[in-house]
Order: structure tokens, then C-alpha cells, then sequence
């Protein structure tokens, strides 16, 4: 067994496991880890606990501290420069007249790296971009394009059902889905009632699947 915390970067995102390094975490701290990418904010999903070693993936990289103040204040200001960034950023798009989405921006805790999130339906030629960007901020600039669903997952909503995206809520990642789970649970096949917000098929139609093939093959023939 080894010693372990668990650490995500989002609320909704995925768990890593990382070394306590003599530190005590509790569920819902603030703390600064160490990355292959250098330090960086994160948020304690569960404080020290114990996993087989098979679970883990070795050298864990350490919890260097519960956040203080200081670094409170480091994340803050970071906001500040995302939401700045964010606006220089669709500024210049618009300049370039790039066909792409700008959806998110995450500057990095240590504030050498600005990271620009964007959706687009083809391949986009940003390196002119990239180079105005660098000039402005003086930091290392990365675009990454994302997909559909993480759009939605990174801004969120109201589905309709009513409540929040399952996405932006509790889903750590997104799992295939496809139009056969709709027949087997008898769903009419109308794109517009079994897709999403995003465009793709509705996370949830997942869920109680394998209760309705179970019931396919133990309940009477129509």
C-alpha cells in the first residue's frame, strides 16, 4: 500500500494521485503541487489515504504545501490576467480573421505560461497568433483546440432537463455513447430530443443502460 492524496486540477476533473510529502490535506484545500510543467494550483479531493500499489504510477510527484495566503493571492491575480488575456486574445483573432472559438484561457500558477482554449470545425494556422500573443504577455503561449463537449464542459449551462450539464457537475471525463443505447431504451431517434446542448448525444442516455439490456433479455416479447 502506499500513501497517497488526491488531487484535481478542476472540480469536475480528473483525480491524480500525488505523494502527501509531509503534508496533511484535508477534502475541499487549496495546495501547491509540483508538475511536470512546473507548480501549479490544485484542489484536495481527499486528503492522505492509503491505495495498492498497483494503482499507483511511480515517482509521484509531491504536495508541496497547503495554500497560505500568499498563494491565494498568486491564484487571484491570475484570474485577473485570464480574464485580460481573454479579451486581448479575441481581439486579435478577429484582427487575424482566424475561423476559430476562443473558450478559455488558464494561466499557469507560476505565470509563465498562458494556455488559450478554442473550438473551431477545421485546422487553424495560428502561428502569426502566437507570436502577437507572446509579444503582449511575455510568456510562453500555447493554443490547443478542443472539442464540442469540452466547450461545454469548460463554460456549462442548463440542460433540458432542467438542471446544470452532468459535464460540468460531476463528470470527471466523457464516456462513448451512441444512438443504439436510444433504441434499446425505446428513445425516439429525433436528433433534437437526444442530443445535448453541445450538439452530441446526451451523456445521460449512458446511465441506465445496462439495466434496459438486462430487462431486453428477461422481460416477455411484445
Amino acid at each position: 500500500m502506499t500513501d497517497v492524496v488526491s488531487i484535481k486540477f478542476k472540480p469536475c476533473g480528473k483525480v491524480y494521485y500525488f505523494a502527501p510529502n509531509g503534508t496533511e490535506p484535508k477534502e475541499g484545500d487549496r495546495v501547491v503541487v509540483e508538475t511536470s510543467n512546473g507548480r501549479e494550483m490544485a484542489l484536495c479531493a481527499q486528503g492522505v489515504h492509503a491505495v495498492s500499489d498497483d494503482r499507483v504510477v511511480q515517482p509521484l510527484q509531491p504536495v508541496l504545501r497547503v495554500a497560505d495566503a500568499q498563494d491565494m493571492q498568486t491564484l487571484e491575480n491570475n484570474k485577473k490576467r485570464e480574464a485580460e488575456a481573454f479579451q486581448i486574445c479575441k481581439k486579435k483573432i478577429a484582427e487575424h480573421g482566424l475561423d476559430m472559438k476562443l473558450v478559455e484561457v488558464e494561466c499557469s500558477f507560476e505565470g509563465n505560461k498562458i494556455t488559450f482554449f478554442f473550438t473551431s470545425e477545421g485546422r487553424v494556422d495560428f502561428r502569426e497568433l502566437v507570436k502577437d500573443l507572446a509579444s503582449v504577455f511575455r510568456s510562453r503561449i500555447e493554443l490547443r483546440q478542443i472539442g464540442v463537449r469540452d466547450e461545454a464542459k469548460s463554460i456549462g449551462g442548463i440542460g433540458i432537463c432542467g438542471r446544470p450539464f452532468c459535464c460540468s457537475e460531476f463528470l470527471s471525463e466523457f464516456y462513448p455513447v451512441s444512438t443504439k443505447m436510444a433504441k434499446v431504451q425505446n428513445l425516439s431517434l429525433n436528433p433534437k430530443k437526444i442530443s445535448g446542448c453541445c450538439g452530441r448525444l446526451m451523456c445521460c442516455l449512458r446511465y441506465e443502460q445496462e439495466a434496459y439490456e438486462d430487462l431486453v433479455k428477461t422481460v416477455p416479447k411484445n
